[in-house]
């Protein structure tokens, strides 16, 4: 019976090179979620071509939700990018994160009709959102 001495050698082999996994390898890959300052007029022109930005009175505010998820994550890379140097663009952060916070007070991830409160902050977001795409495209990319 040769099998349990090839398994236990086989599985002491396992053993050996899993503890070298650590020693070596990729680079973390850094976290998904908020865009660094550097990627942030790339991230602002997609969220721009987006329907729920275009015409922001007529989406159905619900499905509008992955869009405002992703609007969210931009005044922390916008704050980023001020870098306490920039007190426009920090105040136009302030503001969409105002108009984000609007649309979730009320709600309106669950609203399935255009109008109302609902349609509104959408509106302040687009609003918002142009504005500090303006301040962002106005100077140079950082780093």
């Amino acid at each position: 019976m040769r099998k349990f001495p090839v398994a236990v050698g086989g599985a002491l082999l396992v053993l050996v090179l899993s503890g070298c996994g650590n020693e070596a390898g990729p680079a973390p890959r850094p976290q998904a979620g908020e865009p660094g300052p550097d990627a942030l007029p790339t991230k602002l022109d997609a969220l721009t071509a987006d329907q729920c930005y275009a015409s922001p009175r007529t989406q159905l505010p619900k499905g509008c939700e992955k869009y405002v998820t992703e609007v969210a994550n931009v005044p922390g890379a916008a704050r980023k990018r001020a870098d306490d140097r920039d007190p426009q663009l920090v105040a136009e952060a302030g503001k969409l994160e105002q108009a984000v916070g609007s649309f979730r007070g009320a709600g309106c991830t669950t609203v399935p009709a255009p109008g109302g409160d609902c349609s509104q902050a959408l509106v302040d977001i687009a609003g918002a959102l142009a504005g500090l795409k303006k301040q962002v495209d106005a100077r140079p990319t950082s780093g």
